[in-house]
């Protein structure tokens, strides 16, 4: 039997926006695809990057194969470092292990550009919310498909959500788990979009140099996020390395 298999979704969005992923999966697969903490209705934890994996843990079931994309693929690295031999295999999309340029890490977004983010997040959260999808479509050749899946699958922002948004963003801008991958022992698959307007393709490139057992697939003609413009190509990818 196949491991099951775990997804998890980034920044500002519900585990909607992995459908036209699971339409393209075998329909015999078991797939999990957990809200993040403080997205979807879930419930809000502390913003730190393991209070985040202790609470998705326990919705992973032992030996899945885990596959995460954008914060979810930061969380998905923290989460088979820290506990070597609990994750079958890593799926990893749009990845970086980094996601503000630092003076020893160049392919990643500007400090000033991010903590712009941040400011303006808790002024007007849905219009950066909104700028921040029209990113993740940047650069695919299917930008508007892209961008209207992105949208539909978008978490509500309100008086309530926008705070745990908020601390989401905190979590994504001050991660740096480069010091991190060599803890990963699993076979990890990387899939990149060339052109990437958030998580610069170097920056999966630098992964499938550095961790012990990794390949790396680049789409062209893609951006942030490939399993939406190339789902077919994607879930085959996904599938073969799964059951390989």
């Amino acid at each position: 039997m196949s491991a099951p298999l775990v997804l998890l979704h980034g920044w500002g969005l519900t585990p909607a926006v992995w459908q036209p992923l699971c339409a393209a999966l075998d329909t015999a697969r078991e797939v999990h695809a957990p809200a993040l903490p403080g997205h979807g209705g879930a419930p809000a934890t502390a913003a730190t990057l393991d209070a985040w994996a202790d609470a998705l843990a326990p919705q992973i079931p032992p030996g899945a194969a885990l596959c995460g994309w954008s914060l979810g693929a930061l969380l998905a690295m923290r989460l088979a470092a820290r506990t070597p031999g609990a994750i079958s295999k890593l799926i990893l999309i749009g990845a970086s292990p980094c996601f503000v340029r630092r003076t020893d890490w160049a392919p990643a977004l500007d400090a000033d550009t991010v903590n712009g983010f941040r400011h303006e997040f808790s002024v007007a959260p849905s219009q950066v919310l909104r700028r921040f999808i029209a990113l993740q479509a940047l650069g695919d050749a299917a930008r508007r498909p892209v961008s209207a899946a992105l949208n539909a699958a978008l978490t509500a922002v309100d008086d309530s959500t926008a705070p745990q948004l908020g601390d989401a963003l905190s979590v994504l801008a001050d991660t740096d788990l480069r010091a991190q991958v060599a803890n990963i022992a699993c076979p990890v698959r990387l899939l990149h979009g060339a052109h990437d307007a958030l998580m610069p393709v170097e920056a999966a490139r630098w992964l499938a140099d550095t961790l012990p057992e990794a390949r790396l697939t680049v789409f062209d003609a893609a951006g942030h996020a490939p399993f939406l413009s190339r789902p077919d190509d994607c879930a085959t990818l996904i599938s073969t390395f799964i059951d390989d």
